[in-house]
């Protein structure tokens, strides 16, 4: 069936390829965009376009910004010495839905130096005195946190991260407001 629908099949295979969409969501989407709806393939087409070209990380904590600093990072409104760390920037959308935090966010995906050197940067310019770490919880993910209070005794800082209203495994972007909001509300000293 593939002999001369070629094009359809290879976008088919593009829907595949994200996440969580299996072949018969990706035959479903392909078919409407082609079939039912050519003015929102076009529209979606010309919004990853844009938005590839358009968006990259921001240069103090790591998130996703249209400019050099994230909006985040340049509202005074936040508190500066409230740092959050994350491992992905799409864990700073989650967090905001919440309304339980205003402080500042770092993203650290890997225990690289000059990650860790950049997030001493920030605390230094902040003046950070709370360090949150809003990380799924796992051994692996203790152990990430242990080696980054480590590195950062110097500061005498407050380390904090959120409770266990998070199930152990499950990815940030999995869980519902209600339990990430008293996740960040009953946070807990490490």
């Amino acid at each position: 069936m593939k002999h001369g629908l070629e094009k359809f099949y290879d976008l088919v295979d593009a829907f595949e390829a994200l996440p969580t969409i299996g072949r018969k969501s990706a035959l479903r989407l392909a078919y409407h965009i082609i079939m039912n709806d050519n003015y929102c393939g076009i529209k979606i087409a010309h919004s990853i376009e844009n938005a590839i070209s358009s968006i990259k990380r921001c240069s103090s904590c790591g998130s996703m910004s249209e400019h050099e600093i994230c909006e985040l990072c340049l509202d005074d409104t936040r508190q500066k010495e409230l740092l959050c760390v994350v491992q992905s920037a799409k864990d700073i959308f989650v967090i905001e839905e919440s309304h339980q935090y205003n402080g500042l966010y770092f993203v650290l995906s890997e225990l690289e130096e000059i990650a860790l050197h950049k997030l001493e940067e920030l605390i230094i310019k902040n003046g950070t005195t709370e360090l949150l770490f809003a990380i799924t919880p796992s051994l692996s993910n203790d152990a990430f946190i242990l080696y980054i209070e480590d590195k950062l005794q110097k500061f005498n800082l407050n380390f904090t991260k959120i409770a266990q209203g998070v199930p152990t495994g499950v990815s940030l972007e999995n869980v519902d407001i209600l339990s990430l909001a008293k996740a960040i509300q009953s946070k807990v000293v490490i």
